[in-house]
């Protein structure tokens, strides 16, 4: 399985906007089925899965100013 998720962290940092965007909807999507009584706890799934990723936000800012 680290073979799988070696191949996919790397087609991650090859696209990250792709991976971002579809997090993004994948998150509206599911805070949309709750009707926001688990808003909190799917944004900070969504952050630890772009941070594992390597393609969170934050850590993208970052990378454009250096």
């Amino acid at each position: 399985m680290s073979e799988f998720m070696d191949e996919a962290k790397k087609l991650a940092d090859e696209h990250p906007d792709i991976v971002n965007k579809e997090m993004d909807q994948a998150t509206q999507f599911a805070e949309s089925k709750t009707g926001g009584q688990f808003d909190s706890e799917i944004q900070g799934a969504e952050q630890q899965a772009e941070g594992y990723a390597g393609t969170d936000q934050q850590g993208q800012q970052g990378q454009q100013g250096q």
